[in-house]
């Protein structure tokens, strides 16, 4: 490949963020759709929503990562 065609650090991580940004709502839609069932998974239901927190954890990394830290 050619320099050209290569995506640069910030590229990737912008491609990361967004795939983690819809993996995080997919993750949100999979614990209301479980909480306003009959009778939820409590078990799944745990593991989805540590899971969907984990996730924003690397989500606002990504972000600092990318926005610029200016004092004003």
């Amino acid at each position: 490949m050619n320099a050209s065609s290569e995506m640069n650090f910030d590229d990737m991580l912008r491609v990361k963020l967004e795939v983690l940004r819809r993996e995080h709502r997919d993750l949100d839609e999979a614990v209301h759709a479980l909480e306003t069932s009959g009778r939820p998974d409590v078990l799944t239901l745990r593991r989805l929503k540590k899971q969907k927190l984990q996730m924003k954890d690397q989500i606002v990394r990504i972000e600092d990562l990318l926005i610029p830290n200016i004092i004003a």
